[in-house]
């Protein structure tokens, strides 16, 4: 039965919920895909969610194990990939991501087709992946990726483990080896998922040191781990899983050590260097440039799959908050709120509830646009590039570094968000969502590493800057900047010569061009004021490195540590302006869709529905780092006031849509999780049976009466007995 509560907030909505669900599936034929494959997982017993809450970390973990075995099962008996030009690799399919989203839990395998099967296609040869594909594709082989280390991390060079060239004379295997080692405990490798428990082999990244003693850097080696008759740890190798964690459990993020380990000469990945039977090193001539930027690409789209994957989690969390908060009543309405009588008020039309959750929500749509674009880009790119693999400049070494530096803005500005977006959204919950069965809590815990894998967020802003200030001194050396202006960070340009224009020539000083508060919710003049923020924010990185060198006297790396704070700051502001950009381009391009085709495209009630959303993201956004608006003087007292009541009435607009608005991330109460957030509404009696099924409750008296609570209630021993103390 449909909760009241619920039924009125549908039937306040102003647009079609299967229209904005078509879109962030892709297409109609995409949705309903989509729920045909919900469905065959769902109704699959193996893959029940029901009781993981109650079950230990080792269960819980071979319970996911089993349901990673019966995807691939049913993904064989369902034909998934069968007729795909990579001849059956199932995560080549679009039907896999899908598939994986209806599990709704984390699979101990993942590790091999997000990292591992990428890896072989990007850096081995030909040869190697004829050898090496067929038996991941099959399962026979299960990779993970090991980079860090114990001791490191980021800092890839300072890697420690070895892997040193051994001929065929010196007691190696035919054709030559390299013996592969952890020379000191800090150079274990720590922290790769499917590592601990799961996988047979790993891509290792290590320094290679050739036939003649030199050292040639770093480079990746397969490295097998298990026997594929046993599973038993192969000599040498130390593998184990490195215990609880705050989220994620089901993985076995590992902990390897080689003790001189030896693997074939061929187990280099050496699709652009190799090291002969001699162990003479060197870079494969014919490896185009071309081929180099394809293999960089690959490992780019694992951002823009953490881009979509933060819109993905943010909207399951304000599904569950939004429902429940349209459900919870609280309060009286009218001027005595204390009176026992009248229409108790939702918790959803309390503004600071509405300010927590509809901004979240706004942001999660938000995050879908550009992680949509990201992808898209660079999927364009590799297909080029794939197309003309001896033409370099297919694309230019700006359009290269400038990808990276949008991707690592952006996955670091949207996992913050959506971290601290979960955490909020729970504690909007009350006593409520600090329960399991809420789906919140895990929801949280399991999202958290997505701020530090792939770059902890605190360290990415330096690798954003060295692009963007590197684009700078070009402008400010009158140097040529079109290869720039093709790119995401070329979008400053104009910006940033206004400023430094203003600067030198003493112009007028540049200013937000907002006269009411109406021309505050302006999307043009929003995105014209974080265009200016970014641009005058990176130019004062500028400054100040320059001058703590030139007139400080500071060495380089002191002055770049100084400016790590503004850094951070830096490439938020710039995340934010490509946020907002994508959100308003993609719905232009819907927008244009529908002029030119009636059966494709959003409707004026669709993109009016969006249009109030990515407004509430720009004067959100803008209300939340006023501070930097405002301290050149771009925005004016008046002007920010003016920003203030404008969340306020952004709110007012997507209030009656908020409730629709999350249905339309069409995410079934199986994937959900959770008995707050439920498509009926029917919290209470979920949240009763949910505890009902706890085994605390399984039994009457409960599990720790005998024998430890009986002898205080029965037998006494805290009688109080008036004894004197004998101290």
């Amino acid at each position: 039965m449909m909760n009241p509560e619920l039924q009125r907030e549908r039937s306040k909505a102003t647009f079609c919920v299967a229209a904005l669900t078509n879109l962030l599936d892709g297409s109609p034929q995409q949705t309903q895909r989509r729920r045909y494959l919900e469905g065959v997982i769902a109704q699959d017993p193996v893959f029940s969610n029901a009781d993981n809450i109650y079950l230990s970390r080792q269960d819980r973990h071979v319970r996911a194990v089993a349901k990673a075995v019966r995807l691939v099962e049913a993904c064989r008996k369902l034909g998934i990939a069968a007729n795909s030009t990579e001849e059956g690799l199932l995560f080549a399919s679009e039907d896999w991501r899908m598939l994986l989203n209806a599990v709704a839990d984390d699979l101990p395998l993942a590790l091999h087709w997000i990292m591992f099967v990428p890896n072989i296609i990007s850096l081995c040869d030909a040869q190697q992946q004829a050898e090496w594909l067929p038996l991941c594709r099959d399962f026979r082989m299960i990779g993970c990726y090991a980079q860090t280390e114990l001791g490191h991390g980021s800092n890839i060079r300072a890697l420690e483990t070895t892997a040193t060239f051994v001929s065929e004379a010196q007691g190696g295997m035919p054709g030559g080896s390299f013996v592969i080692h952890s020379p000191t405990l800090t150079s274990a490798k720590a922290w790769p998922g499917t590592m601990g428990r799961i996988g047979t082999h790993a891509m290792v990244i290590a320094q290679l040191m050739d036939g003649q003693g030199i050292h040639r850097g770093i480079h990746n080696f397969l490295v097998p781990l298990r026997s594929t008759e046993d599973h038993k740890p192969l000599p040498g190798v130390t593998a184990i899983d490195l215990g609880p964690k705050l989220g994620f459990n089901n993985i076995d993020n590992g902990f390897c050590r080689f003790d001189h380990v030896m693997i074939p000469r061929r187990n280099m990945a050496m699709k652009f260097s190799e090291v002969d039977e001699h162990g003479t090193y060197r870079k494969k001539k014919q490896a185009s440039k071309a081929a180099s930027k394809i293999a960089y690409i690959t490992m780019m789209q694992v951002r823009a799959y953490m881009i979509q994957e933060a819109s993905k989690h943010l909207g399951m969390a304000c599904t569950i908050a939004i429902r429940y908060s349209a459900v919870r009543l609280q309060g009286y309405r009218g001027e005595n709120n204390n009176s026992s009588h009248g229409e108790e008020m939702q918790i959803l039309d309390y503004r600071q509830q509405q300010h927590r959750l509809l901004t979240l929500l706004a942001y999660s749509y938000c995050f879908f646009f550009s992680g949509k674009k990201v992808l898209h880009r660079l999927n364009e790119m590799e297909a080029n590039l794939s197309s003309s693999p001896n033409n370099s400049t297919t694309m230019s070494k700006e359009e290269a570094t400038d990808i990276h530096a949008s991707s690592s803005a952006l996955k670091c500005c949207t996992s913050t968000i959506a971290t601290d977006g979960l955490e909020d959204c729970r504690k909007a919950c009350g006593g409520h969502g600090f329960l399991q069965s809420s789906g919140l809590p895990e929801l949280v815990c399991t999202y958290l590493h997505h701020a530090t894998v792939e770059g902890d967020n605190h360290m990415l802003p330096q690798q954003v800057l060295k692009v963007l200030l590197k684009m700078v001194q070009t402008l400010q050396a009158g140097g040529d900047t079109n290869d720039y202006r093709k790119c995401d960070c070329g979008l400053l340009i104009p910006s940033i010569m206004a400023i430094l224009q203003q600067q030198t020539q003493g112009t007028t000083p540049i200013q937000c061009r907002a006269r009411s508060e109406q021309d505050m919710q302006s999307l043009p003049l929003l995105l014209t004021a974080f265009e200016h923020r970014a641009a005058r924010l990176l130019l004062d990185v500028a400054q100040q490195i320059q001058t703590a060198i030139k007139k400080n006297g500071k060495s380089p790396l002191d002055a770049w540590n100084d400016a790590l704070l503004e850094m951070g700051r830096t490439t938020h502001a710039y995340a934010q302006y490509l946020l907002l950009r994508n959100f308003v381009a993609g719905i232009q391009e819907e927008e244009e869709e529908k002029a030119t085709s009636r059966d494709t495209g959003l409707g004026p009630d669709e993109i009016q529905v969006l249009t109030n959303l990515a407004t509430l993201c720009g004067v959100s956004w803008m209300e939340r780092g006023l501070g930097d608006f405002v301290e050149d003087g771009y925005v004016t007292a008046q002007q920010a006031r003016w920003v203030r009541s404008s969340v306020l009435k952004l709110l007012d607009l997507v209030r009656p849509n908020a409730v629709a608005l999350v249905d339309a991330f069409d995410i079934s109460d199986f994937r959900l999780k959770s008995v707050l957030g439920r498509y009926d509404g029917d919290v209470y009696p979920a949240l009763l049976e949910a505890a009902m099924k706890d085994p605390l409750n399984q039994s009457e008296p409960g599990p720790g009466y005998e024998p430890h609570l009986k002898r205080l209630i029965k037998d006494g021993v805290g009688a109080y007995a008036c004894t004197t103390s004998r101290l």
